[in-house]
């Protein structure tokens, strides 16, 4: 008679715990490679390339935040964009005259300072404006729409709107905002020659730290009780509603706070790229930092800032190489990323991550 054999157990599966110092590691890095390495190897022109990418990243920041976090689907951003950088421009101009009427008054035959003009002769009224006449608009306008349940593709359409509609009224106003060439030909920066290499280094430096400082912020942000709640008013906004709680204001504050990211990146952008004007701010431009942060990845803020850059970059490279094809290389970039990786980079490399994790256990 033979002996029962006593069935042999399997090892336990040891799961390994997710490094917790892994995502402070990459903030600390990308830091090092955006204050250090970046001033010291790239040259003046090509330093002013990426502090307009990273102003671009800002603005993609706050997408990402009320797209990928929220679901709210904003094509108008834009319009904020250009508010905090018409406030800036206004303050230049002004400091630039030294006292007189901005040069395109005078060709459009302007004889006296408008009343609208003349408190952003102060630059701290005019930084407090270019942050919070966005957010004043997008409260207004989160507590006229979200109220009546309105979201998906009729929001997006809605902000779509808002944008060209602001397009139209900056180019109308001629004597009042520059009309279609908008405000251009600042020299000085707070007592500070814009032309010199130092006051661009400055610049680019300014714009990384304050988008590593938005960046912890919403990064804060999701992770909060309050981002807890954004998640579960995109996933399932019915739901939240009868739990008692009101959908309309989580959505109106997380709109607002990326209007506000918006207008701080326009209200930069002027002083590194020399210009804001219609042109900059209108559909097409809203459009483009969506598809960046759709490359990147909408669901994580980290893939929005990087997506932001990437289209950027692949913007300027594909221009000076291709010049007479790159808008179809650039096409071809976003189609081959959703193709690939519908969630964007982001989430391509998350994916890989885990697989390699399921792959050790």
């Amino acid at each position: 008679m033979t002996a029962v054999e006593a069935p042999v157990e399997a090892p336990p599966v040891v799961r390994r715990e997710p490094r917790r110092w892994q995502g402070p590691a990459a903030f600390a890095a990308v830091a090092l490679l955006a204050l250090v390495v970046a001033p010291l190897l790239l040259e003046p022109f090509r330093l002013g390339l990426l502090a307009k990418y990273l102003c671009y990243a800002i603005v993609a920041l706050g997408i990402g935040l009320a797209w990928g976090q929220g679901g709210m689907l904003t094509l108008g951003q834009g319009v904020f964009f250009g508010l905090g950088g018409y406030a800036m421009g206004m303050y230049l101009k002004l400091h630039d005259a030294g006292g007189d009427l901005p040069d395109f008054m005078v060709w459009s035959g302007v004889e006296k300072l408008p009343a609208l003009w003349t408190p952003f002769g102060n630059p701290v009224f005019a930084l407090a404006m270019a942050v919070a006449v966005p957010v004043v608009v997008a409260l207004l306008l989160g507590a006229l729409v979200f109220r009546q349940r309105v979201r998906g593709a009729y929001f997006a359409i809605l902000t779509q709107a808002l944008a060209a509609a602001l397009v139209i009224l900056l180019v109308g106003q001629q004597g009042l905002t520059g009309g279609t060439n908008g405000l251009t030909n600042f020299f000085d920066f707070f007592g500070q020659d814009l032309a010199a290499d130092e006051t661009q280094r400055g610049l680019y430096l300014t714009v990384a730290v304050v988008l590593g400082v938005l960046y912890l912020g919403a990064r804060q942000l999701v992770r909060s009780r309050f981002g807890r709640l954004l998640l579960a008013v995109r996933d399932g906004e019915d739901r939240v509603r009868f739990l008692g709680y009101n959908p309309a204001t989580v959505k109106t504050l997380t709109f607002a706070v990326s209007a506000g990211m918006a207008g701080i990146a326009g209200a930069l952008f002027v002083p590194v790229v020399g210009i804001i004007s219609p042109a900059l701010l209108g559909v097409v431009p809203s459009l483009e930092l969506v598809v960046g942060v759709a490359v990147g990845g909408r669901f994580a803020l980290a893939g929005a800032i990087l997506g932001a850059v990437v289209m950027g970059y692949a913007r300027t490279y594909f221009s000076e190489e291709l010049p007479a094809a790159w808008l179809y290389l650039q096409g071809a970039l976003f189609v081959l990323v959703m193709t690939l990786a519908p969630r964007g980079i982001a989430g391509l490399a998350a994916g890989l991550v885990r697989r390699r994790r399921e792959a050790g256990t």
